[in-house]
Protein backbone atom coordinates (compact mmCIF):
# COMPACT_ATOMS: atom_id res chain seq x y z
CA UNK A 1 0.00 0.00 0.00
CA UNK A 2 1.03 3.58 -0.76
CA UNK A 3 0.80 6.39 1.57
CA UNK A 4 1.13 9.01 -1.47
CA UNK A 5 -2.49 7.39 -2.65
CA UNK A 6 -5.25 9.09 -1.47
CA UNK A 7 -8.86 7.96 -1.47
CA UNK A 8 -11.70 10.38 -2.24
CA UNK A 9 -15.45 10.30 -2.03
CA UNK A 10 -18.20 12.80 -2.50
CA UNK A 11 -21.85 13.54 -3.29
CA UNK A 12 -23.17 16.29 -5.43
CA UNK A 13 -23.03 18.68 -3.25
CA UNK A 14 -18.88 18.10 -2.31
CA UNK A 15 -17.88 17.77 -6.16
CA UNK A 16 -16.92 21.62 -6.55
CA UNK A 17 -14.35 21.02 -3.93
CA UNK A 18 -13.25 17.55 -4.94
CA UNK A 19 -11.91 19.63 -7.80
CA UNK A 20 -10.42 21.64 -5.57
CA UNK A 21 -8.75 18.75 -3.94
CA UNK A 22 -7.73 16.96 -7.20
CA UNK A 23 -5.60 20.11 -8.33
CA UNK A 24 -4.03 20.29 -5.02
CA UNK A 25 -3.38 16.38 -5.21
CA UNK A 26 -1.61 16.53 -8.34
CA UNK A 27 0.44 20.02 -7.87
CA UNK A 28 2.01 17.96 -5.10
CA UNK A 29 2.93 14.71 -6.61
CA UNK A 30 0.11 12.35 -5.07
CA UNK A 31 -1.88 9.80 -6.54
CA UNK A 32 -5.29 9.16 -5.85
CA UNK A 33 -8.22 6.78 -6.07
CA UNK A 34 -11.73 8.31 -6.60
CA UNK A 35 -14.56 6.58 -5.86
CA UNK A 36 -17.04 9.04 -7.26
CA UNK A 37 -19.43 10.79 -7.77
CA UNK A 38 -18.12 12.51 -10.38
CA UNK A 39 -20.65 15.50 -11.36
CA UNK A 40 -23.18 17.67 -9.97
CA UNK A 41 -26.17 15.39 -10.44
CA UNK A 42 -27.86 14.28 -7.59
CA UNK A 43 -26.54 11.45 -5.83
CA UNK A 44 -26.82 9.51 -2.24
CA UNK A 45 -23.06 10.24 -0.71
CA UNK A 46 -23.50 6.90 0.86
CA UNK A 47 -22.38 5.18 -1.95
CA UNK A 48 -19.29 6.65 -2.70
CA UNK A 49 -18.38 6.45 0.94
CA UNK A 50 -18.73 3.16 1.65
CA UNK A 51 -16.67 2.43 -1.39
CA UNK A 52 -14.09 4.60 0.47
CA UNK A 53 -14.69 2.74 4.19
CA UNK A 54 -14.01 -0.23 2.05
CA UNK A 55 -10.87 0.59 0.65
CA UNK A 56 -9.91 1.67 4.22
CA UNK A 57 -10.99 -1.38 5.78
CA UNK A 58 -9.15 -4.01 3.52
CA UNK A 59 -5.86 -2.18 3.69
CA UNK A 60 -6.16 -1.15 0.21
CA UNK A 61 -5.44 3.03 1.38
CA UNK A 62 -4.27 4.40 4.23
CA UNK A 63 -5.81 7.86 3.84
CA UNK A 64 -8.47 9.78 2.51
CA UNK A 65 -10.95 12.74 2.06
CA UNK A 66 -14.16 13.17 1.87
CA UNK A 67 -17.19 16.12 1.12
CA UNK A 68 -20.48 16.44 1.25
CA UNK A 69 -22.64 19.54 1.76
CA UNK A 70 -22.86 19.65 5.40
CA UNK A 71 -20.22 16.77 5.72
CA UNK A 72 -22.21 15.18 8.10
CA UNK A 73 -24.14 12.48 6.21
CA UNK A 74 -20.53 11.18 4.81
CA UNK A 75 -19.15 11.53 7.74
CA UNK A 76 -21.63 9.19 10.04
CA UNK A 77 -21.59 6.74 6.79
CA UNK A 78 -17.46 6.43 6.69
CA UNK A 79 -17.61 5.98 10.42
CA UNK A 80 -19.41 2.80 10.03
CA UNK A 81 -16.28 1.07 8.95
CA UNK A 82 -14.23 -0.35 11.53
CA UNK A 83 -10.94 0.92 10.84
CA UNK A 84 -11.75 4.15 9.69
CA UNK A 85 -11.69 7.24 11.97
CA UNK A 86 -13.17 9.71 9.72
CA UNK A 87 -13.03 13.49 11.17
CA UNK A 88 -15.60 16.17 9.86
CA UNK A 89 -13.64 19.51 9.96
CA UNK A 90 -14.59 23.53 9.37
CA UNK A 91 -11.74 24.85 10.56
CA UNK A 92 -7.73 24.40 10.68
CA UNK A 93 -7.28 23.79 13.75
CA UNK A 94 -9.51 20.93 14.03
CA UNK A 95 -7.94 19.44 10.94
CA UNK A 96 -4.88 19.41 13.27
CA UNK A 97 -5.99 17.82 15.96
CA UNK A 98 -7.90 15.00 14.33
CA UNK A 99 -4.51 14.02 12.79
CA UNK A 100 -1.83 14.75 16.01
CA UNK A 101 -4.77 12.96 18.59
CA UNK A 102 -7.08 10.94 17.29
CA UNK A 103 -5.20 10.05 13.94
CA UNK A 104 -7.74 10.46 12.10
CA UNK A 105 -7.24 8.46 8.51
CA UNK A 106 -10.22 10.11 7.35
CA UNK A 107 -10.85 14.15 7.11
CA UNK A 108 -14.19 15.21 5.99
CA UNK A 109 -14.79 18.91 4.88
CA UNK A 110 -18.62 20.31 4.85
CA UNK A 111 -18.34 21.49 1.14
CA UNK A 112 -21.42 23.80 1.08
CA UNK A 113 -19.00 26.12 4.21
CA UNK A 114 -15.80 26.18 3.22
CA UNK A 115 -13.80 28.38 0.58
CA UNK A 116 -11.06 27.08 -2.00
CA UNK A 117 -8.53 28.37 -0.04
CA UNK A 118 -9.80 26.65 3.65
CA UNK A 119 -10.30 23.45 1.90
CA UNK A 120 -6.50 23.62 0.25
CA UNK A 121 -5.05 24.50 3.85
CA UNK A 122 -7.18 21.76 5.95
CA UNK A 123 -6.30 19.19 3.22
CA UNK A 124 -2.10 20.20 3.50
CA UNK A 125 -2.78 19.72 7.57
CA UNK A 126 -4.20 16.56 7.31
CA UNK A 127 -1.59 14.91 4.68
CA UNK A 128 1.34 16.35 6.71
CA UNK A 129 0.25 16.30 10.41
CA UNK A 130 1.34 13.75 12.21
CA UNK A 131 -0.34 11.35 14.96
CA UNK A 132 1.24 12.53 18.01
CA UNK A 133 1.05 8.57 19.76
CA UNK A 134 1.52 8.98 23.80
CA UNK A 135 -1.38 8.47 25.95
CA UNK A 136 -3.78 9.40 22.39
CA UNK A 137 -3.24 5.99 21.73
CA UNK A 138 -4.69 4.23 24.60
CA UNK A 139 -7.84 5.99 23.67
CA UNK A 140 -7.75 4.83 19.62
CA UNK A 141 -7.34 1.79 20.77
CA UNK A 142 -10.90 2.07 22.29
CA UNK A 143 -13.09 2.78 19.43
CA UNK A 144 -13.19 -0.16 17.35
CA UNK A 145 -16.24 -2.30 18.58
Amino acid sequence: MDKNIIGLACDHAGFEKKQVVIAYLKEHGYEYKDFGCYSEESCDYADPAHELGKAIDNGDLVRGIAICGSGNGINMTLNKHQKVRSALCWINEIAELARLHNDANIIVMPGRFIDENLTKKMVETFLNTPFEGGRHQKRIDKIPL
